[in-house]
């Protein structure tokens, strides 16, 4: 039988023909005990029980793209906990069955490739994914039911958010939520759709059904898989005792029937999470989504306090950090800007020069830059992410302080006990809205923010 591998081409690589000696290689034979490995484990957690579920992986080989490595796969309808190593099935980096398991006797059922493959597919191509878990465990299941009208899950200020990739205790973790079908290859169109509404997430659960979970190898799907678990069965239990796992003090559940804004500019009519007579599930909960500028802090504090600190720090700030890999980051940052100014004439933008030039005359060039930035209160990433550091270490030094209008803390706290999810969205960064929400005349606001948001959204 001939079997389609990768051969390098003019440098290049693509598919080719080549002897079954590579399925027999280390690195297939260790993929393959791996799944069989894991499906086991995944049994003996409730995630693959009943011939359900089932996980996939691209075998490693440094030799070759990432998108054209070859893919093991899980048969369907076989108990999972029981497999061996050559009951895998071997597909090709499009999705191509390039080798199939051997019939086992009666009362086996003839080999057939995972139901799930076509939606595997769609988290190798869209997300780059190094491997896949579908998991029925009972959590993922039952938590998709807690509101049955909801097209999300969230979740917030746990410990074990951190596990999942791009997200910290602090941040809100969203997964969408697809409706089943009867028929796993059904659920494609809409699990692809939810992937590309959610670029953040890195799983969509299925209503009644289960979850896809995905990572950049089978460490990440699996550790960020016991993850995604352990805070639904937190969540479900929470809901038990009656308690909100959606806030950040994961209070009591509340009806919310009016709440008054800041200042009276914002009101909010909703009820959170309650059923009414005719037993319709009224979603839960609303949320509020404050700028930072005029809304909860003095317009004066930004231009007056923290654009000059960053004007007349930049400078220090840029030669105490320089060979650091995040202030080498802002760097590039700013070198990409520049270079787009330049070509479209933007007042104020001078060349950077080469690393050759020596590093007082770069930092000289991107304090030049920068100031000309601030004085045009420009809202471009690459200056509000430098700004956000040099904040923070004015902000760690005592030099500088954050500032809230006085009504603020009251609205936030009333907003937080009634259930309302309260975000902030601004052109600052979000390192720059939690250290001024961190740092208050007031103390540490941040208990009652579920999220922040800046330029890097949308």
């Amino acid at each position: 039988m001939a079997l389609a591998t990768i051969v390098a081409v003019n440098g290049g690589f693509k598919m080719g023909t080549v002897s079954p000696a590579y399925l027999e290689s280390k690195a297939v034979k260790e993929t393959r005990s791996l799944i069989s490995e894991l499906c086991r484990q995944f049994y003996n957690l409730g995630w693959v029980s009943g011939t359900g579920g089932s996980i996939t992986m691209k075998v490693h080989d440094s030799c070759i793209p990432k998108p054209q490595q070859l893919i093991l796969m899980s048969p369907s309808g076989v108990q999972k906990e029981r497999m061996e190593p050559e009951d895998m099935y071997v597909l090709s980096g499009d999705g191509s069955i390039i080798s199939s398991p051997s019939p086992k006797p009666y009362p086996h059922k003839p080999p057939k490739c995972s139901d799930c493959a076509p939606l595997f597919m769609k988290a190798y191509h869209m997300r780059n994914a190094g491997s896949v878990i579908h998991s029925h465990g009972m959590e993922s299941f039952l938590v998709t039911m807690i509101n049955p009208l909801s097209k999300e899950f969230r979740i917030t200020h746990m410990e074990m958010i951190k596990g999942i990739q791009g997200h910290g205790y602090y941040d809100e973790l969203v997964i969408p939520i697809i409706e089943n079908t009867a028929y796993e290859n059904e659920l494609t169109d809409s699990l692809a759709k939810a992937i590309e509404a959610y670029p953040k997430t890195t799983a969509v659960l299925v209503r009644n059904h289960g979850i896809y979970v995905w990572g950049d190898s089978w460490i990440s799907a699996k550790t960020q898989a016991e993850c995604y678990h352990y805070l639904f069965d937190a969540a479900i239990k929470l809901r038990q005792l009656g308690l909100d796992w959606s806030t950040p003090d994961h209070g009591p559940i509340q009806n919310v029937k009016r709440v008054s804004g800041i200042n009276g500019r914002i009101n909010v009519s909703t009820k959170a999470g309650t059923v009414d007579s005719n037993y319709k599930f009224d979603p839960f909960p609303r949320c509020i989504v404050l700028d930072i500028e005029g809304t909860t802090t003095p317009i004066s504090f930004v231009t007056d306090v923290l654009f000059p600190y960053a004007r007349d720090n930049v400078g220090r700030h840029l030669s105490a950090t320089y060979d650091s890999a995040e202030t080498q980051d802002d760097i590039k940052l700013l070198h990409a800007q520049v270079e787009d100014d330049l070509k479209q004439g933007v007042s104020g933008s001078v060349p950077i020069p080469s690393e050759d030039a020596g590093k007082e005359e770069v930092i000289a060039a991107l304090v030049a830059n920068v100031e000309a930035m601030i004085k045009a209160d420009r809202k471009i990433t690459a200056l509000k992410q430098l700004q956000g550091h040099i904040w923070r270490t004015g902000f760690e030094n005592n030099e500088l302080k954050g500032v809230v209008f006085d009504d603020v803390p009251e609205a936030l706290e009333k907003w937080h006990a009634l259930g309302v999810k309260v975000y902030i969205y601004s052109s600052g960064s979000k390192l720059a809205q939690r250290l001024i929400f961190g740092n208050t005349n007031f103390g540490d606001l941040r208990k009652y923010l579920s999220g922040f948001f800046d330029t890097a959204v949308g």
